[in-house]
């Protein structure tokens, strides 16, 4: 008697994905290292201020000073001595745009910690989906394994009592054999797969939620937009690697200016406070005491300095044609990258549809061939086949099902759009 089980049995405790992921967000390296990264980036800031506001020094000094006049003992003076200065820029242009560009590199971070969320969410779900297909093909395998040692068993008994020949006991032996094998390959890949998975959140995936297959529901697979181009014009819009590579395009354009400023003067409010001791010993033989307190402009004009400033604007203005290249050439990366994903998607909704069709067909196929046999019209090799056809058509709508989620997760990370909110609704897909 054939027995088909459920290929798709959850444990109570099995992992969603939303729980991987969350765990992903605590224990992933990779995505600790880019928070660590932003954390640090926030403190361009301040240091970009820092040119705009007043700089304070004190000096302190103290020695003693052994004179020898040849007219008597030595004469100890003894030296002490505090200055404090500051220094107001007033008029530094380098300074505006170094702190204009500080702001720049904040906001160029603040997209990258983005970018590696969405990161995140991409290898979570990737490593994720690659562990439920994998778990598909050892269920498959174990249902397959079970189905053919039934039809060889069968098929020894019937050759036994003159029914059958020898042909269909090695047919279903030689099947048994080969799903056998199959089995063994296919536990591997679930091993290596969950321990990509291990890599991201530092355990070891013991049970993950997968979805049964008569929750594919292939009408509900839709999109929010229908044009491909609505989707690319999204992109460009909103894209974060996109956005990452304009800013860096700004900076380049505000760096000519900081290349520039090199020609232009400078102005600055200095104040200075001084009180020293023993001053002039060494001369006299006597020190005495000096304070001085002075407040003024200093004008600092540059008039030449060997060409470097004229070199420095050239440089940058080749660093900038290089960047606005990098920055066209990623914004077609990204259009076709969005393309290819809008397509991915939409084949994947089609692709879903057929399989559920193919499965219901296969499933109706089996029956019959099964009835078949039964009364004598179908042979065992003619069941063999119509199993291997039905299981292997609930492996491939399972697997299409997951490429879907996954391309349409891509799609969104291409718009800007990937979050955790997101990645719930996918879960609630599952």
């Amino acid at each position: 008697m054939l027995v088909i089980g459920s290929l798709w049995y959850v444990p109570l405790q099995a992992a969603s994905l939303i729980d991987i992921y969350r765990e992903a967000l605590e224990h992933d390296a990779q995505y600790g290292a880019e928070r660590a990264a932003y954390i640090a980036a926030q403190e361009k800031l301040p240091q970009g201020r820092a040119g705009l506001l007043p700089s304070i020094n004190a000096t302190g000094t103290g020695q003693n000073q052994y004179i020898d006049t040849n007219l008597g003992p030595e004469v100890l003076i003894k030296n002490r001595g505090v200055v404090i200065s500051a220094t107001q820029p007033l008029i530094r242009i380098e300074n505006f745009i170094i702190y204009e560009q500080s702001k720049k590199e904040v906001a160029q971070a603040d997209a990258r910690f983005v970018l590696a969320a969405q990161d995140l969410i991409l290898r979570v779900a990737q490593a994720y989906f690659d562990t439920l297909v994998a778990q598909v093909n050892v269920e498959v395998m174990e249902t397959q394994k079970k189905a053919i040692s039934e039809q060889l068993e069968q098929a020894k008994r019937n050759f036994e009592v003159g029914v059958a020949t020898i042909v269909d006991t090695h047919e279903a032996q030689a099947r048994y054999d080969l799903t056998v094998s199959q089995e063994i390959a296919a536990r591997n890949a679930l091993e290596i797969s969950k321990r990509t998975l291990q890599g991201i959140i530092n355990r070891f995936p013991d049970y993950l939620a997968s979805t049964s297959i008569d929750k594919i529901v292939s009408d509900s697979l839709t999109l929010p937009y229908d044009s491909m181009e609505e989707w690319v014009t999204l992109a460009e819009q909103k894209n974060f690697s996109l956005r990452i590579q304009q800013i860096a395009y700004e900076m380049a354009e505000q760096e000519i200016k900081k290349a520039k400023a090199g020609h232009y003067p400078t102005l600055d409010l200095v104040a200075q406070y001084s009180n020293q001791q023993g001053v002039g010993g060494a001369i006299t033989g006597r020190g005495i005491d000096l304070e001085s307190k002075s407040v003024g402009l200093q004008l600092n004009v540059p008039i030449f300095q060997g060409f470097s400033t004229q070199s420095r604007v050239r440089e940058t203005l080749a660093n900038r044609d290089k960047i606005r290249q990098e920055l066209e050439n990623t914004r077609r990366t990204v259009g076709l990258q969005v393309r290819q994903h809008y397509l991915n998607v939409t084949n994947g909704i089609a692709q879903v549809k057929a399989l559920k069709q193919a499965l219901t067909s296969s499933r109706s196929q089996l029956d019959s061939t099964i009835l078949g046999q039964e009364v004598g019209v179908r042979t065992e090799i003619d069941v063999l086949n119509a199993q291997q056809q039905y299981f292997s058509a609930r492996r491939d709508l399972a697997q299409a099902y997951y490429n879907y989620l996954l391309s349409r997760l891509r799609l969104k990370a291409e718009v800007g759009e990937l979050d955790e909110e997101e990645l719930k609704e996918i879960n609630a897909l599952l």
